[in-house]
């Protein structure tokens, strides 16, 4: 419940700082990062109950990048005036990755998630 929680502070907030610093992630309004972020939150939550495991560690992280930016090109497409290249939606996807790596360690590492069968 705590990765939820986390993700769903995180996730918009990376989106929103990756429409700042990246000329081809552009949101016409400020609600529209914040919708992608938490649509990224609740589905990479989802994948991480379904995947995340000390053996899929890698794994899950490269399939955050390739769901993050999936879901960053696409869901943009329906937003009024927001333009998001598909390398824009990479470098997004990047970052998320890239916030994922600590939450997954620590997950990993403190034991919150269910051990791999032996």
């Amino acid at each position: 419940m705590m990765g939820l929680i986390i993700k769903l502070i995180v996730c918009p907030i990376t989106v929103i700082i990756a429409s700042l610093i990246f000329p081809n992630v552009e949101y016409a309004n400020l609600w529209q990062p914040i919708i992608v972020g938490l649509v990224l939150a609740v589905l990479a939550q989802m994948m991480e109950v379904m995947m995340l495991k000390e053996d899929t560690f890698v794994l899950s992280t490269v399939m955050d990048f390739v769901a993050a930016t999936l879901i960053v090109y696409f869901i943009s497409l329906f937003f009024v005036n927001a333009e998001v290249t598909f390398m824009g939606a990479l470098f997004t996807g990047v970052l998320l990755a890239i916030t994922e790596i600590p939450q997954h360690s620590y997950l990993i590492k403190s034991g919150k998630i269910a051990k791999a069968p032996a």
